[in-house]
């Protein structure tokens, strides 16, 4: 009882996060894991950055933009950073990663799709979020009589991805494969595509000649706030698509390279360790082993590249979290993702 005072109190003070959807605060880092938190700073915005690009389109052909948008929940007023003047920006293939409405209905999501289709990029690739009820047979019932049966989405103009793959040709005779699915771990009663932590569906299910990987939940670690889905990150390793599309925790916006590499392999590892605190993170354990590890690796990724003329900049792939909403606010903040392929 205490505790929770405590928590209520420090929480009401913004000196504790109110929720796990929400970024930790410097308390926060203290009683979970400082050797964590630390070094995942460490990891995200001083290795990955030293080594540059994971990749560069091809010289002499022109790349493929990829445009990403995710949680836009409803609404279509982008933030004006977006693009100039606002809007969604101009590229070859717009991938939205779910959550297009808050209610979940065939109207609202008709709504959405009607506005994708609108835009001019050459194709769009939708998956659904646990917001979007109707799309899940499973539980969209729960909308009522008339949303539960003879109401019919017209995704004519986009692909809508549930569990299956598609080939997408451009200019220059450039194809990608693009595999799409909506799960989520559980998040609570109502949802849609949602499965049990531990009972993920994700083993052995993308196709190995994935180029571009769309999901609603991030993968574990990355971008997710501790939030993603390990089995996905497991299935991330068997396939290494070039480009990981994702949404689902707003505040986890942003890209990050990846290289599923021994650093990549030592900081997974970190993070998958149970956070005891501050104490228990001073005394000497394989935590400690994982963090070395983690600046090992990184060091020596860098003097690799840089000053012994390693590899090149086309040997990592990237993960983006989408999302547009700005965290929990109602309102459409983060700038829209922009990649080339």
């Amino acid at each position: 009882m205490l505790t929770r005072l405590l928590n209520k109190l420090l929480t009401a003070l913004h000196l504790r996060r109110p929720s796990p959807w929400d970024p930790p605060t410097v308390l926060d880092w203290l009683l979970t894991s400082p050797l964590q938190h630390l070094t995942a700073l460490l990891y995200r915005h001083v290795l990955l950055p030293l080594r540059g690009a994971p990749f560069r389109p091809a010289p002499g052909r022109r790349p493929i933009r990829v445009v990403c948008l995710s949680d836009t929940h409803g609404r279509t007023a982008l933030p004006p950073a977006a693009a100039a003047g606002g809007g969604v920006p101009a590229g070859d293939l717009l991938v939205h990663c779910g959550d297009l409405t808050d209610g979940g209905t065939a109207a609202e999501i008709q709504a959405q799709i009607d506005w994708l289709r609108a835009l001019p990029h050459r194709w769009k690739v939708v998956v659904g979020g646990n917001h979007d009820v109707w799309l899940d047979a499973a539980v969209r019932g729960q909308l009522g009589e008339k949303e539960g049966g003879g109401v019919v989405v017209d995704f004519s103009g986009v692909e809508y991805l549930c569990d299956r793959a598609v080939e997408l040709e451009f200019e220059g005779g450039r194809r990608l494969n693009v595999y799409g699915w909506g799960a989520v771990p559980w998040c609570g009663e109502g949802f849609a595509y949602q499965y049990q932590r531990e009972q993920h569906p994700w083993e052995g299910r993308i196709p190995e000649e994935t180029d571009v990987l769309v999901t609603h939940t991030p993968p574990r670690h990355h971008l997710d706030l501790g939030l993603g889905c390990a089995g996905l990150l497991d299935e991330v390793w068997r396939v290494k698509p070039k480009l990981h599309v994702f949404g689902h925790v707003h505040w986890g916006h942003g890209t990050e390279a990846v290289y599923f590499d021994e650093c990549q392999r030592a900081y997974e590892s970190l993070m998958s360790r149970p956070a005891r605190g501050l104490f228990y993170d001073l005394i000497p354990s394989m935590r400690w082993v994982d963090a070395f590890n983690v600046l090992y690796y990184g060091v020596g990724n860098i003097l690799w590249k840089w000053i012994m003329l390693g590899p090149g900049s086309n040997n990592g792939a990237l993960m983006a979290n989408a999302s547009v909403m700005y965290g929990n606010t109602g309102k459409l903040g983060n700038p829209v993702i922009v990649v080339d392929l």
